[in-house]
C-alpha cells in the first residue's frame, strides 16, 4: 500500500512539473501571494493529500488543500479547479506565453529602421560635422543633416513617449498570458516592443491565437 502511495505521488509530480509549471507557478502566486518573478520557475517538490510543497526561489511553501482529498483518484480534478480558481482570482488567460518570437519579413524591417532612427536622434551631434555618423552618411546630404539637427529633440520625445506607452501595454499583456515580470522572456518581448513597437504587439497575439487553436482542437 506504502508502495502504492509513493508511485501515485512520485506520477503527480513528475507529471505537474512536466507538463504543467505554470499552473504550479500559479498555485504559489494566489496562494501564497509571492510574486511572478519568484514563482517562474517554482518546482512540484511533494503532495500529499492534505497538502502540496513546492520549492521556488530558493524557498519551500506549502499549499494547503481544503477539503484534504480522500484518495489520489480526486488529485486530477483537484489541481485542474485549483489552477482555475488561480487563474480567475489572477485575472490570467489559460494560454501561456512560453517564447520570443524576433520580427521577420515587414516587422523585421520596421525594426531595423525603428533602431536606427534610435540612435540617429539619440543626440543632436549626431546630425552635426564632426559625429561619426555625419562624417560617414549625413555629409552626403547635407540638407537632411540639418533637418534632423533640428527636429531631433522632438522625435526622440515622440519616439520614447510612443513606445513607453506600447512596452506597458506589452508588459500587461505578457502578465495576463503568464510570463513573470523581469524574467529574460519578459525582457525579450519588453524590450522589442520599445523598438519596434506594435508588431511585437502583433506577435505575441499571434502566439496566443494559435496555442488557442491547438487547444480546441485538442477538445475534439
Amino acid at each position: 500500500m506504502a508502495d502504492q502511495e509513493a508511485a501515485a505521488k512520485q506520477r503527480i509530480v513528475s507529471h505537474m512539473n512536466a507538463d504543467h509549471q505554470d499552473s504550479i507557478a500559479r498555485y504559489v502566486e494566489h496562494y501564497c501571494k509571492a510574486s511572478s518573478f519568484t514563482a517562474s520557475k517554482a518546482r512540484l517538490s511533494d503532495i500529499s493529500l492534505g497538502s502540496m510543497s513546492v520549492d521556488a526561489a530558493g524557498r519551500q511553501f506549502t499549499i494547503s488543500l481544503e477539503p484534504p482529498m480522500q484518495s489520489w483518484r480526486e488529485a486530477r480534478e483537484r489541481l485542474v479547479q485549483m489552477d482555475r480558481d488561480c487563474l480567475v482570482g489572477l485575472g490570467r488567460s489559460d494560454i501561456t506565453v512560453k517564447q520570443y518570437t524576433r520580427p521577420r519579413g515587414a516587422h523585421a524591417v520596421v525594426f531595423v529602421v525603428c533602431a536606427l532612427t534610435y540612435v540617429l536622434v539619440s543626440r543632436r551631434a549626431n546630425a552635426l560635422p564632426g559625429s561619426f555618423i555625419y562624417d560617414h552618411v549625413l555629409s552626403y546630404s547635407p540638407g537632411f543633416a540639418a533637418f534632423v539637427a533640428q527636429v531631433q529633440p522632438v522625435v526622440l520625445a515622440l519616439m520614447i513617449g510612443i513606445h513607453v506607452v506600447e512596452a506597458s501595454i506589452m508588459a500587461r499583456r505578457l502578465q495576463r498570458h503568464n510570463v513573470a515580470q523581469l524574467s529574460g522572456l519578459w525582457w525579450q518581448w519588453v524590450a522589442s516592443c520599445f523598438i519596434e513597437g506594435f508588431g511585437a504587439l502583433q506577435r505575441v497575439d499571434a502566439l496566443v491565437q494559435q496555442a488557442r487553436r491547438e487547444k480546441e482542437k485538442q477538445k475534439h
